[in-house]
């Protein structure tokens, strides 16, 4: 697939000229989806990027935005990329320590902040951001509550618009756009900080359009194509569905209410495309287990036998299925799957996919079972988002599929390893980021000759790649075996029951786990069971409780081979805490964080 040569700002300009009247966003206020055509989308982001200039952002200045999805976050990026500045996103989920560190790491001259929440987080910063210029709120309850001279300092989003729109200074716009070329820096997206600090990761335009057809071919979007955006827009995963390829493409955006409304805004939506990090498909997939767990026998009994007359069926193409198949599945899903199809969502998903991070096998195969086309894809923030992923009509569980158009890749042999169909993932192409913002050092590691290193241990599967694990994360028990934590971990984790497994081998005569319960699916568990309790810590303790993770490790243990089995795991006792350092903002685990919290549990297990 071709795109034109032109940036994303300037591909808005093109689609606000083309397709006016047709809707580009829509978002939800007080219940009611409200839409915008693209000439508004187009419009506001000029006005907003002419408030920008009026206050004094310097060219190619650094604007930050720290908020949920929703249509201002868009209007800054893009209004900030219309007069030539770089948008820096910031995880709303963030403490204020790691807020402070990316503005002023990333050289932040205008702070745009959802509210008064996120507005105490810079301010609390505020001694120590000495280029910060102004800070613009989105919501502006509160606001007046604080103190004159912090006032000053502040002003609101609508202000900024109308400021923009009064001076009509085009001619800024028409400048930057005649200057503005697919090489320039149009955003710069933080890494997790899963090993050390965040990185600031430059991404520019034709990283974007370099990246977008390979998207838009593998997952056959066009311009029908809807998707809710409610993953953090600071994350690569999200850009690429919610910007890049809606802009390209002319597909349509919604915007729900809340990051905590997403089940009840897919309902309302029914999205022909969905995006899920591997958290929120075990959410899913948990929430569907409590419902049967509540529903009555013979409903139960139904689901139980239409799942397993379909579980075949999960990775074989549809158009090979005989017409026995196709009965035994059309029966199921009148039954059975539309209904649930209905209670998560997506009966009208067309691609749903998975990314971010490995996900359990089981969790991938029982949507799909349930007719939900669930397919895994792999990128990284570096890569500017997705390289690989499944074929919709050719899914090989556990694999993340092979690489999209325009990615050249290669397998890097580790150390003296023979086996020439495992090594480091590396890939070229005009996807491949330009480099760590502030840091050449690591940017010359990461991308040597024009080839990305990824850092991830990959093999080739039936013409696929599957991902062993990243490469710093391999293990070497006390007897010289290799171990890939990953899959350990993922196969745990296929348990509605288990939300996280952290694995203990390195250096260690055997495997041993810290293990988070799912504290809603193992709660509901328990009330089914009659056992009391009061709160996290307490359903824990509960012997029953054990007793049910032991089985489930058991279960999981008879799919791996024994070097890889787990022989103890240690309960944690509350849930794994952003704030405490334990994951990242994505909720990825920071291995080395918790080994030291836990060290005298982990200890405890090898006694």
């Amino acid at each position: 697939m071709n795109l034109p040569e032109l940036t994303l700002p300037q591909m808005l300009r093109q689609r606000a000229r083309t397709d006016a009247q047709r809707i580009a966003i829509r978002q939800k206020d007080f219940g009611i989806w409200k839409p915008i055509s693209w000439a508004q989308y187009h419009e506001r982001a000029c006005h907003f990027g002419l408030g920008l200039a009026a206050l004094g952002m310097t060219e190619r200045g650094h604007v930050g935005v720290i908020a949920e999805n929703r249509i201002e976050w868009v209007l800054a990026q893009m209004g900030a990329g219309l007069i030539g500045a770089i948008t820096v996103g910031v995880y709303p989920t963030s403490p204020t320590a790691e807020v402070a560190y990316v503005i002023g790491h990333a050289d932040i001259e205008v702070m745009v902040c959802e509210d008064q929440e996120q507005t105490d987080k810079v301010l609390e910063a505020l001694p120590n951001l000495p280029l910060l210029k102004k800070i613009i709120v989105m919501e502006t309850k509160g606001l007046r509550s604080f103190a004159p001279e912090v006032r000053a300092l502040i002003t609101t989003f609508d202000e900024v618009e109308k400021l923009g729109a009064a001076n009509r200074q085009y001619h800024i716009i028409d400048k930057a756009m005649a200057q503005q070329t697919l090489d320039d820096i149009g955003l710069m997206i933080y890494t997790s900080g899963s090993t050390g600090k965040p990185k600031g990761a430059m991404i520019s335009w034709r990283n974007m359009r370099g990246v977008a057809p390979g998207i838009i071919e593998r997952l056959q979007l066009d311009m029908r194509t809807t998707h809710l955006s409610y993953l953090p827009l600071c994350h690569v995963a999200e850009q690429m569905l919610t910007t890049f390829c809606p802009i390209y493409l002319g597909s349509q955006v919604n915007f729900g209410e809340s990051i905590r409304t997403v089940q009840e805004d897919l309902r309302e939506v029914a999205p022909s495309m969905f995006l899920g990090v591997p958290r929120i498909w075990e959410k899913l997939h948990a929430a569907i287990t409590i419902k049967m767990m509540e529903t009555g026998r013979l409903r139960r009994a139904l689901y139980a036998k239409a799942y397993a007359a379909c579980a075949p069926l999960a990775e074989k193409p549809r158009s090979l299925w005989t017409a026995g198949e196709r009965l035994r599945f059309a029966a199921s899903y009148w039954l059975v799957f539309r209904a649930l199809q209905n209670f998560i969502g997506l009966r009208e998903a067309q691609v749903a996919l998975t990314g971010a991070a490995p996900i359990p096998p089981d969790v991938v195969r029982y949507f799909r079972v349930l007719g939900v086309p669930l397919i895994e894809v792999y990128g990284l923030t570096e890569s500017t988002g997705m390289i690989t992923g499944h074929a919709l009509n050719q899914v090989v569980v556990g694999t993340v599929g092979p690489v999209t158009q325009g990615v050249e890749y290669r397998l890097s042999p580790i150390g003296t390893a023979d086996d020439r169909s495992q090594g480091e993932l590396q890939i070229k192409g005009e996807m491949v980021f330009a480099g760590y913002y502030k840091n050449p050092e690591a940017t010359a590691q990461t991308i040597q000759n024009g080839w990305l290193h990824t850092g991830d241990v990959v093999r080739e599967v039936q013409g696929q790649l599957q991902i062993v694990d990243r490469l710093k994360d391999i293990m070497i028990t006390a007897g010289g075996k290799n171990l890939t934590p990953s899959e350990i971990e993922n196969t745990m984790k296929g348990s509605p029951y288990i939300k996280e497994c952290i694995i203990v081998a390195e250096g260690r005569k055997f495997v041993a786990a810290l293990v988070q319960i799912d504290y809603e699916t193992v709660g509901k568990w328990a009330e089914a069971q009659r056992l009391p309790f009061t709160h996290f810590r307490s359903l824990v303790d509960t012997p029953e409780v054990r007793a049910l993770i032991d089985a489930e490790i058991s279960h999981g243990n008879h799919r791996l081979a024994q070097v890889s089995q787990i022989r103890r795991f240690h309960l944690l006792q509350k849930e794994l805490d952003h704030d405490d350092g334990e994951v990242t903002a994505t909720m990825k685990v920071r291995r080395a964080s918790i080994y030291k919290t836990y060290a005298q549990e982990i200890e405890a297990l090898y006694q």
